[in-house]
This record gives C-alpha cells, structure tokens and sequence, in this order.
C-alpha cells in the first residue's frame, strides 16, 4: 500500500481511537448520573457545530465535528446563591463568573426537576459520578494493555546473538561504524558469532537476557561464556573491558532519559522476539505505566522551558517531550509505514492509546475546576465539613458551593488552553519523530 495512505489511515485510526476514548469517558458520567436519578439534557462527543444528535428519553446523544473533547450536561451542578437566586445580581467580574456558571447549570431545568439536580445527591454519590469518567478511561486502558500483552505480546531480547560488534564504542557516542584506534571488541576477538545462543556465564546457566546483562555489566576483565552453536556447547574466553553504557536501575531498566555509567562490556547485539507476557508481567508493567504517568505529570511544568525552546528557538524536541493531539495523529502515522509486522504494529497503536487513556485518567483527576478531580475535591470537602459539623453538633452547613471557585477555574482553564496551544504549535513546528 502507498506510503501516504498508511500515514493517512494511522491518522483516521487514531481519530477514531480518540473519539472512542472520549465517549467512553462520558459514557461513565452519564451511566452514574442516570443510576443516581440526575437530569442529563445532553451526552456529545466532540466540540463546535453538531453534526449529528438524536434524542432519546430526556437526553439528546449527538456527534459534534471537532474530535478533541466531549461532555454531558447535568441541571443543577451548582447550588443556588444564598438568598436562593441563580441570575447574576452583580456587575463585579468575578462574581458574574460564579453567577453565570450558575445560570448556566440551570439553564435547562424543567417542571419536576427540583429532585433531580447534581447538587442535591449525596457527596458520596456526587463523587461516584465525576470519578465515574476519568474511571473509564483507566478501565479501558487496562483493557487495551492486557489484550495486547497477553495475546500479540511485545518484542524482548534473549539470550542469542543477533550480531556482533567489531569494537568497543562507547555508547553515549551514539554510532555505530568502528574507527581507527578502536580496541577490538572481546566478544569479537573470542569468538563469538551470530546465531549463538549465550546458555551459561562464568559456568552458571542463563536463560533471560537481564540476568545475562547484568551479569556482564558486572564483569571486567576474564570470563567463560558457554554457548550453543549447530547443536553443540562450546565456551568461550573473552577478557571483558570497561565501556560508558546506558545505566539501569534498581529494577533493571534503562533509565530515561538516558544516562551513562562505566560497566563490563561483551560487544554484542541479542536478538530479539515477540511474545505473549503472563498476567503477572503485564500487571507489573501496567503498574509502572501508572507510575511513569504520575511523575510525568509531576514534571510536566518543568519541561515547558524547553519545550518553548524547541518551537521558537532552536532546541531540540526531547523525546519525553509532551504530545498533543496531533502529535500523537503524526505518530501513528508514522506508526502505520513503519517495515515491521502487523501484530507489532497493532501492539504500537494500541499502547499508543493506553498512554492517550492514562493521561486522560491522570489529568482528569487533578483536584482543580474545570477538571472531573476539582468537582470531586468540592464533594469530599462538603462531606468533611458536614460529618464535622455533626460531631460537634452545629447546625448542618449545607452544600458546598463549587460555583464560588469559578474564577479560579478559568485561570486554570486559561492555563491548560496555553500550554495546549504550545504543544500545539510544537507539534507542527518541531514534532516528535519515532523514525
């Protein structure tokens, strides 16, 4: 197939992945709204023109054109003010901010629905609804991840040797060709050939490729290395030497970015293969996907420099550099014209949408209005000052009212439209290339 209609279709995929994602998130707003008795008026996927709605019950389901958000309304999402008006009553921005988010939530309230209203639920059913969404997206990522790890699988290196290195480079030199007054590697200088299959070292069996490796990052100088070539055992002798290599943690992998420390050094290439991971693995790996996500978005005000840098300057796009929406469409993209085998390929556009998901989950449940994780922040706060109030037996508070934070809601809306346009113009200036 033509190498644009790949790049076309990894793109029309990923849309179709997002939009996928995006229903799927207000899916669980609006299952939890409806099972706790609130009035949903609207369910869409997509922002500007409606390109197609229909209504069924008392909720118009509909397609808008833009595919880079959704939303369902719920009536009621604030409480009314305190003289229990929700019109604006004063000509102070601010507080026609707080007074039009109010209207706003009630702009569609009909007869009968006094006691169907967002801000009349329990804080614990209020909770269950906004966690609800973000929920969603977590549960579909898993799914994502689990099906393709423990069906397709995905590529590690064994013990073979795919390839051997003439001489010793250090590897932060990033290149390849040897050049005069390069030591000849030991690996080469023993023996070692392509097709090998690496059994023992230094006598002891090996049988994965991260025992073997650290086993020669902690080697310098003589060692046996058994062999299996054309169905017999042959050992060899090289005499490791020191090389600068990507150092690893305390769990065995590659730390990222890439540093580099000085360890033993073979001078070879392992082959690598795909296969299925067990449900022991896979959990393993969802767990440190989750954990990679929190610190990214710990760190994420700390790559915006740079990422500046990288679309008005004349930096480099890191490659943990943020990516938007269309980052991520130009990576599958290139995703799709890669020379690789399809089962790979899928596995690639399907973790592609698991990270897509778990950003989703992540970013939505930061504590902060407009996000799903500022609405739940308010209901566990009401719920806080209301068990309070009956412990020490003072009146009952009442619900809190979130529309008092609008303001600074739109400051963290302002914040997110800014850094969403620098990834933006990132993305077409200087986009992340996986090729």
């Amino acid at each position: 197939m033509n190498e644009m209609l790949l790049y076309a279709l990894g793109i029309v995929l990923f849309a179709l992945g997002l939009l996928v994602s995006i229903a799927w998130h207000e899916l669980g707003h609006l299952s939890t709204a409806k099972l706790f008795g609130i009035r949903v008026p609207q369910y869409m996927v997509g922002f500007g023109p409606t390109i197609w709605s229909k209504k069924r019950g008392d909720t118009e389901y509909g397609l808008k054109a833009i595919p880079a958000g959704g939303y369902i309304r719920m009536i009621g999402m604030f409480p009314p003010g305190e003289d229990g008006k929700i019109e604006a009553r004063s000509t102070s921005p601010w507080r026609s901010m707080i007074e039009d988010a109010r209207e706003a939530s009630y702009e569609e309230l009909q007869p009968g629905d006094e006691t169907r209203l967002f801000y009349t639920r329990k804080p614990w059913k209020r909770v269950i609804v906004m966690f609800a969404g973000p929920f969603m997206n977590l549960v579909l990522a898993a799914l994502l991840f689990f099906g393709s790890m423990m069906t397709i699988g995905t590529a590690g290196q064994t013990t073979q040797v795919a390839g051997v290195q003439q001489c010793v480079i250090k590897q932060s030199e990033k290149r390849e060709k040897c050049q005069s007054g390069d030591p000849v590697s030991p690996a080469f200088k023993a023996g070692l050939k392509e097709g090998d299959k690496i059994v023992a070292f230094n006598g002891t069996p090996v049988s994965d490729w991260d025992t073997l490796s650290d086993r020669i990052r902690d080697t310098i100088g003589p060692a046996t290395v058994t062999v299996e070539r054309g169905g017999q055992r042959l050992d060899l002798h090289p005499v490791l030497v020191p090389n600068v290599v990507p150092q690893k943690d305390a769990d065995g992998k590659v730390v990222q970015p890439l540093h580099y420390t000085k360890a033993g050094y073979l001078g070879f290439a392992s082959k690598t293969e795909v296969a299925p991971l067990t449900f022991g693995e896979t959990t393993e790996r969802m767990t440190d996907l989750l954990e990679n996500g929190v610190h990214s978005v710990i760190a994420l005000p700390g790559k915006i420099p740079g990422l500046w840098d990288a679309t008005f300057g004349d930096g480099e796009r890191a490659e943990d550099s943020p990516v938007g929406v269309v980052g991520a469409a130009r990576i599958t993209g290139e995703l799709m014209t890669v020379e690789a085998p399809p089962t790979t390929i899928l596995v690639w556009f399907m973790n592609l949408l698991v990270m897509f998901n778990v950003s989703l989950f992540l970013f939505n449940m930061l504590p902060l209005l407009p996000l799903d994780g500022g609405h739940i922040a308010g209901a566990l706060w009401e719920s806080v000052r209301r068990h309070t109030a009956r412990i020490f037996r003072r009146p009952d508070p009442g619900p809190f009212d979130v529309a008092k934070l609008m303001p600074a809601a739109y400051v963290v809306a302002g914040v997110f439209v800014c850094f969403t346009l620098l990834v933006l113009a990132a993305d077409i200036v200087n986009p992340v290339k996986i090729t």
